[in-house]
């Protein structure tokens, strides 16, 4: 799109126009309605990571802008690429030779002609810019201009229609900064907003065309080594310039107070381009604004056309310099006009004299007129730019609205009158917040429920305070439309600073005087009076400095402030326009909009980690869960960091000594849409600090906020820059030290940032040698203080290397000074600004390695690295939430995993069982299982290998890759020997059970025979149906009895009696009231009645109850507690290969389990335990296993009876045997009675089959729909939780406690038998029906292959049962040996026996599915077969190792894990009987608590004391716990203890004492405390 300007009749002016219109196109640039955004600009792109000297034009602007944003000067100086011949063509002559033609003749140069190139003015790039940028880029543009010292755009023609503008917001953001010398010689600071110095301004001009250079000229006063002015002898100058004319600029000179300034104060130079004579009101404006006026003209002559405006300045009052280019003399006419010639002068000497005559027009009483930016504006036939914005006018207009509520309040006053939340009573929460994380004292638990109450009545007053119109009206534009807001952000900033500036200066002189005094003091070694009272009047300095610096980062922590209270209290705040959960978004928008937030208070040295979460939050919720790069800075105060990344990425970090950065700051940097891809992130989080060693701290303790600063922004970053200033040894090594041991420990809390060192302020940094010297020394520094803090943090580490992957070649970058020459004039150094681009460029080569962080792992790692901060030890205290929640989330896909493969194994064990039991085959090995396991296990490692490479946490989760395929390779190993273990355990039993199966056999073939024969006496008789049914049932009961009087029958057991009988017979010498005293040792509170000392302890036949009093310790206890568990989960295994309803019940079974329980208790005393268990022990330890397993036993022996006892097996057969009668009396043939006999033997196995599917079915069904089974074994507890809660039963919370595997595993039986109950009509009866239609289906067509084969080969009936069975077992179990004895060698019709099959299975199965109910369900079942053994076998292989302390079980999902034991939270040790030492009172303490404090235990209740912070050193069962500080509410234990309190007194016969539990936890409700479970887990 054209720029479109008004007609102009004029064929010049409209060659002009086209000629703008070209530079235009040819710069890529748009129209008016498509403004450059800053934001696009600031954005990270491939072009902006190149250093380019010279490009293509299409590049122009990019390029400038990008050198401009670096602050390079050269921004000016770029080259336009030769894409090709177009310079000059050479036209030559085929046959010339080099001997021909004459250099003296031009007709023999005319082979070469010159063709005219277009090149494009560096000042048109420039103004092009300016032209199309949005306000925003405008102003950035013009700041940066200012920081490279060149002059500024003050009135702007409009390319086309020539209306002038002023672009007074450009200068909103632009400080100047002098220093001038008194008659006394001392020498004053002065800092003023650009557009508001008040100063003398110069205004040079020319009129017409002059040989010299007015612009060349002005640099020669202000500073004539740097081109402030574009000049025509600049590199790329050329007549081409279009946009140039008409344009008025300013510069100032700036003073050092030095003997060396050319000006003694602070003067604006102001230079109009072009002939004046045709910008006639630019002209007009500046010279009645000037303080001096200094034309350019080749002579002075009455007869020029400009003779009349020379005169009329002339008459004016104001000085008035003539440069007369034409002429060679100088003169003054009177003291008001100078005359200066400039033809064939030495440029320095016009300077010099040119100099002297402004100081003397400027020293003239007379010349009293004093010149501002602001004043500009004044003039109504101008366009201002913040006049013709509505969205500026608008921000400006509310701004003022705010700064207006300021009024006649003094600066020292204004934060605690309108930020009442973030003074005092900010600093006074901070205070108890810390000291919460660091409890002092014996009552802990009081101490800190104390201290929560304390800060919880500062949140109330908080709340409280008023909310300020100040606050309110910020909030209301803060909700206005995107532009409107970032024009008010950027207005208050302006007005702020403005406000603040001048009482900021005043006061930082005051400072800078004291400080001076007190260093003079101190090198005296003063100690007087003196001294003391000079420091303390420093102190109230920098309290008055701290009280008066008052920006728009301490209004957005107040409304953080404002958001805390209201979040603590859960209500909104009085006064407040809006709900208090809408002011993170407000922050959020900002950050978007690209302006920083503070993320740690300067003034009280904490995070609002409350705020700043919910800002994350938001802005998440604004941009999605993006991927960021962090990186953070850490230096000295004043070290040129904020400088450094200004440069870097064109922010805007507070640089001035009036505003060094405090606390911490992180702005935001979009990395381009094409970038994106490359760089794998979407944003660079930039995190800016206060400097170490902070002179606002001077005379404090700062080691310990450096330390706590640098090791925070260290472990945020992905990659920190560690910026050092100059070259002072013990500076230097102060700050590598912080940064050693900052980095040391992120090692052991196993964080993996990188680092980078920026060496600033190094002469001559070109030098190879000098640096490579330099390298060396900064590589042994950094060696010498890893030691050093190697000792500090308990390390070995003796080198950096050792520390972190850092190579000093690549990690090390040195820049040039920052200034070229000495400021306040100097422009930034070019090789400083390229040193700056490289480091860039370095930078995100290094962020395209690393990956970065989303935005919800930056919120947990805010948290983690601040709380750990807050508990001081931090490698002791910090808990990584990222790995934590990676590591849950990969246990719950773990758990998915072995689900799969259990699953899947449990099927093929079935399968492999059915061809057992039907003698298919005849053995199996391993390898046959892994065939069978080969696609689920291929599928689980592709599932595997996806979750580690498409995770989004995959850089945390690579470091368990290895370690997790190990486990799930040996959980294969593992269930594929069990199987086949249990698998060769039936093919043992095979032979067992051949007995009982070959009687069963025999008693069903004899009365088949019978009842045939019986059959045959009524098959000529026309019987009628009662006739024949009451003959049977005659016949049936005469059968049963004889069987029965010659078989013994299966009596029903009592494995109670027999465990006594058998112990009887070992211990005859038992008395017999042992057997009336024996006790549930599930129940006992406590295992001390059951031990006696050891030899060794000195002491014996001595209980322990005698020597100290009825107590045990918690260590042996637990020993004793990790016994009882372990017998109690082995003996569950062993009675699984009691095979009991296939086998039967035997007393050898009872023998087995008492025996391994002897040997398990032997074994335990012979380990170095403290005491003997005496045998009541083991009496009580195996009736309490054996009443437990009662159950089990007798259901087992059930089923074996069922189907085995004659009486009972009969009983059930008599309908398939009448039904086989009828057929006989009905002359049916051999075939249709052979199908009814196959139809009938199928329904056994047809049940037992289905039975087993269904079960898996209800199983995994269960692992996806069921919300306690859905999750890891972490979920599972939460739900256990939850129940216990809810039914507040005390004996079933201790049962939980004590024994936790047995209570996981009644949890889980109960949950399956309540799922079936609920969902049997919905999910398990129709999965039962499917699984009978499937085997139904599968039967007909084995029936149906094996009539095609038996016909193909021509077999008999033999062949097509054989053939029959084998087809079906896989799936039942059934093989010919269940026809010995039936005869069938008649069958020869096999599509009648294949019909009869097809015809007669339905009604079978039909009489199956209707038996189906929620109680068969269970009871059909072999117990290893059952959905709940199922889940509990899954669920249960895990670790069940309990926190000495307070009994919580470590949550690992694997059992024997590699690493610590840990849980999400753990209990007030009073659960678990733990009371305090020499008292018989329960402890309220919590281990979390605990392990942050100073206080000590006694382990294994010995004298030896042990610090709680140190309790790994307490030995075995303490050393593998990690148990991290952790000050969160814990809600549900402590809604327990004082819901339970009496109960647990009584458990334990102890007490809690007098006001031991805080009051706080009395007020937890039920509902709070299963809500806090959600949060824990």
């Amino acid at each position: 799109m054209e720029f479109r300007g008004t007609r102009i009749r004029s064929d010049q002016h409209q060659e002009q126009t086209e000629k703008i219109n070209q530079l235009f196109q040819k710069l890529q640039l748009k129209g008016r309605n498509h403004k450059m955004r800053a934001a696009d600009v600031l954005q990270i792109t491939a072009h902006s990571l190149q250093s380019h000297e010279s490009c293509a034009e299409e590049e122009l602007v990019q390029t400038f802008l990008q050198k401009l944003l670096i602050m390079n000067y050269r921004a000016r100086n770029i080259q336009t690429k030769e894409t090709n011949e177009q310079h000059y063509t050479q036209q030559r002559d085929n046959d010339s030779s080099e001997d021909e033609g004459d250099i003296f003749n031009n007709r023999c140069w005319s082979g070469l002609s010159f063709t005219s190139f277009d090149t494009i003015h560096p000042m048109d790039v420039q103004m092009a810019v300016f032209h199309c940028a949005d306000s925003f880029l405008k102003q950035l543009m013009v700041t940066k201009l200012s920081q490279c010292q060149f002059a500024l755009p003050l009135l702007v023609p409009h390319p086309f229609t020539q209306e002038i503008l002023f672009p007074l917001w450009t200068f909103r953001q632009i400080n100047k900064s002098w220093k001038i010398t008194n008659t006394d010689n001392d020498i004053y600071s002065r800092d003023q907003l650009g557009y508001k110095a008040k100063t003398p301004m110069v205004f040079f001009f020319r009129f017409g065309s002059v040989s010299s250079s007015k612009s060349q000229l002005m640099n020669s006063l202000i500073n004539e080594r740097h081109n402030t002015f574009f000049h025509r002898n600049c590199p790329g100058s050329s007549r081409t310039r279009l946009l140039m004319d008409g344009v008025v600029e300013i510069a100032w000179y700036c003073p050092s107070g030095k003997s060396t300034d050319k000006f003694t104060d602070c003067v604006a130079f102001c230079n109009l381009h072009g002939d004046a004579g045709v910008s006639e009101k630019q002209l007009q404006i500046l010279t009645e604004l000037s303080s001096v006026n200094v034309v350019l003209l080749p002579q002075l002559d009455k007869n020029d056309k400009h003779a009349t405006k020379i005169q009329s300045l002339y008459r004016d009052k104001k000085p008035l310099i003539c440069l007369l280019t034409e002429e060679e003399s100088a003169g003054k006419l009177n003291k008001r006009m100078y005359k200066i010639g400039l033809k064939d002068r030495n440029i320095s000497d016009v300077s010099e004299e040119l100099r002297r005559a402004i100081n003397e027009c400027l020293s003239s009483s007379e010349s009293a007129s004093m010149f501002k930016v602001e004043d500009v504006r004044k003039y109504s036939d101008i366009r201002v730019d913040e006049e013709d914005d509505e969205d500026c006018r608008r921000g400006r207009e509310a701004a003022q609205q705010m700064m207006s509520l300021l009024k006649n309040k003094h600066l020292t006053e204004i934060k605690e009158s309108f930020l009442p939340c973030q003074g005092k009573l900010w600093q006074q929460w901070c205070q108890k917040n810390k000291e919460l994380h660091r409890p002092q004292g014996d009552e802990l638990e009081q101490i800190i429920s104390s201290k929560q109450t304390e800060m919880k009545n500062i949140r109330e007053r908080q709340h409280k305070s008023h909310t300020s119109e100040f606050i309110r009206t910020l909030i209301t534009q803060m909700n206005s439309n995107g532009s409107d807001r970032m024009f008010f952000l950027k207005w208050l900033r302006i007005l702020l600073d403005e406000f603040t500036s001048a009482d900021l200066s005043t006061l930082h002189y005051k400072y800078d005087q004291k400080w001076s005094k007190v260093l003079n003091l101190r090198e005296k070694n003063d100690t007087s009076e003196q001294l003391k009272d000079a420091q303390t009047e420093l102190e109230g300095i920098s309290s008055e400095l701290q009280a008066a610096t008052f920006g728009l980062e301490h209004i957005m922590r107040e409304i953080g402030q404002i958001y805390e209270s209201c979040s603590c209290v859960n209500k909104n705040k009085q006064g407040l326009q809006l709900h208090f959960s809408s002011l993170p978004s407000l922050a959020a928008d900002m950050m978007i909009s690209g302006f920083p937030l503070e993320l740690m208070d300067g003034d009280a040295a904490h995070v609002p980690l409350m705020w700043v979460s919910a800002v994350l939050n938001r802005l998440i919720h604004k941009l999605g869960d993006q991927r960021v790069f962090v990186l953070s800075v850490l230096g000295i105060q004043s070290s040129g960091k904020s400088t450094m990344l200004n440069a870097m990425f064109g922010l805007e970090f507070a640089v001035s000594a009036g505003r060094c950065t405090r606390g911490a700051f992180m702005q935001l940097l979009k990395v381009s849409e094409k970038m994106k891809h490359q760089l794998k992130f979407d944003y660079i989080l930039v995190v800016d600090t206060e400097g170490l060693r902070a002179l606002e701290l001077a005379g404090r303790s700062t080691r310990h906020h450096d330390n706590e600063l640098a090791t925070f922004v260290v472990g945020l970053g992905n990659l920190t820059l560690i910026n050092i200033f100059g070259e002072n040894p013990s500076e230097m090594q102060e700050i590598l030290q912080i940064v050693v041991q900052a980095f040391l420990r992120m090692k052991k809390v196993k964080l993996n940032p990188s680092c980078m060192f920026v060496h600033q302020n190094v002469s001559d940094v070109t030098a190879g040698e000098k640096n490579m010297e330099g390298r060396r020394r900064l590589q042994e520094t950094l060696d010498e203080m890893t030691k050093l803090a190697a000792k500090e943090e308990v390390c070995v580490e003796e080198r950096f290397s050792d520390v972190i992957a850092f190579d000093v070649r690549d990690d090390v970058k040195y820049f040039a000074q920052l200034w070229e020459g000495s400021p306040p004039m100097a422009p930034p150094n070019p090789n400083y600004c390229e040193n700056v681009q490289d480091l860039k460029k370095t930078i995100i080569s290094q962020t395209s390695k690393s990956g970065g962080m989303m935005l919800t792992h930056l919120k947990d790692r805010i948290k983690d690295l601040w709380e750990a901060l807050l508990n001081e030890q931090f490698v002791f205290s910090f808990r990584n939430s990222l790995e934590i929640s990676a590591y849950r989330k990969l246990e719950t896909e773990y758990s998915k995993w072995t689900w799969s493969l259990r699953s899947a194994l449990l099927e093929i064990e079935n399968k492999l069982q059915n061809k057992i039991e039907s003698e298919a085959i005849n053995g199996v090995e391993e390898r046959d299982l892994q065939r069978e396991l080969k696609g689920k296990s291929e599928e689980v490692k592709k599932s595997m290998a996806e979750f580690f490479e498409k995770d989004p946490d995959k850089d945390i989760l690579i470091q368990w890759k290895e370690s997790f395929e190990i486990k799930i390779k040996e959980l294969q190993e593992s269930i594929i020997t069990k199987t086949k273990k249990k698998l060769n355990e039936i093919l043992q039993q095979k032979d067992l059970k051949k007995q009982i199966d070959s009687l069963k056999t025999q008693h069903e073939n004899t009365l088949f025979e019978k009842s045939k024969k019986l059959a045959l006496k009524h098959k000529d008789k026309k019987s009628d149906e009662e006739t024949l049914k009451r003959e049977f049932d005659l016949f049936w009961e005469e059968c049963v009895k004889t069987i029965s009087t010659n078989t013994c029958p299966i009596k029903d057991i009592d494995i109670l009696r027999d465990v006594k009988d058998l112990l009887s017979d070992i211990y005859k010498s038992v008395p017999v009231q042992t057997w009336k005293d024996i006790k549930d040792i599930f129940t006992v509170q406590s295992y001390v009645v059951y031990v006696q000392l050891k030899k060794s302890s000195g002491i014996m036949n001595k209980t322990v109850n005698a020597l100290f009093g009825n107590s045990l310790s918690k260590e042996d206890e637990a020993q004793i507690i990790t016994l009882i568990s372990d017998v109690v989960h082995q003996t569950d295994k062993m009675i699984e290969t009691f095979n009991i309803s296939r086998l039967g019940y035997n007393i050898s079974c009872i023998q087995q389990i008492t025996d391994y329980i002897k040997a398990t208790i032997i074994e335990h005393q012979e380990k170095p335990v403290k005491y003997l268990l005496k045998g009541e022990f083991y009496v009580d330890l195996v009736f309490s296993i054996l009443k437990r397993v009662n159950k089990t036993f007798t259901d087992q022996h059930r089923m074996f009876m069922e189907a085995n006892d004659p009486v009972i097996y009969l009983k059930n057969k008599r309908e398939e045997y009448y039904s086989i009668f009828q057929k006989y009396c009905q002359r049916a043939t051999s075939a249709n009675i052979f199908g009814e006999i196959i139809c009938q033997k199928l329904k056994g196995p047809i049940e037992q089959s289905a039975y087993r599917n269904t079960a898996r079915n209800v199983a995994d069904e269960m692992r996806s729909n069921c919300p306690s089974l859905n999750g890891n074994r972490s979920n599972l507890e939460k739900h256990i939780l939850k129940k216990l809660a809810n039914e507040e039963d005390f004996n079933k919370y201790m049962d939980y406690v004590r024994n936790p595997r047995e209570h996981f595993k009644d949890f889980i039986r109960n949950q399956v038998s309540q799922y079936i109950r609920d969902q049997f009509s919905i999910s398990v009866q129709p999965k039962m029906k499917q699984n009978i239609e499937v085997l139904q289906q599968k039967i007909i067509t084995a029936a149906h292959d094996s009539t095609e084969r038996v016909q193909v080969n021509k077999g008999g009936v033999d062949l097509w049962l054989k053939l029959f069975t084998q087809k079906l077992s896989d799936v039942l179990i059934f093989s010919v040996k269940f026809f010995s004895g039936v005869k069938h060698d008649d069958v020869d019709d096999f599509k009648l026996l294949e019909e009869v099959i097809r015809k007669e299975l339905p009604s079978k199965i039909s009489d199956l599915k209707s038996k189906f109910n929620t109680k068969t369900f269970p009871v059909k079942l072999d117990n290893k077969f059952r959905p709940d053994e199922i889940l509990i076998d899954h669920f249960c292989q895990c670790c069940w190792v309990q926190c000495l302390f307070c009994a919580a079980i470590c949550t690992n999902t694997v059992e024997n894990h590699p690493g610590d034991h840990s849980v999400p939270f753990h209990r007030v040790h009073g659960i678990n009987g733990i009371t305090y030492r020499n008292t018989t009172n329960l402890c309220v303490e919590i281990c979390t608590t605990a392990v942050a404090s100073n206080n000590y235990f006694f382990p294994n209740s010995s004298d030896w004391t042990v610090l709680w912070r140190e309790y790994r050193t307490a030995g075995p069962g303490y050393s593998n716990w990690s148990i991290t500080p952790d000050l969160s509410e814990l809600a549900y234990w402590k809604w327990f203890v004082c819901r339970f309190q009496r109960n647990l007194e009584n458990f334990y016969y102890r007490t809690f004492s007098a006001n031991s539990i805080p009051n706080e936890w009395q007020r937890i409700t039920k509902q709070q405390a299963i809500a806090s479970l959600d949060k824990d887990f």
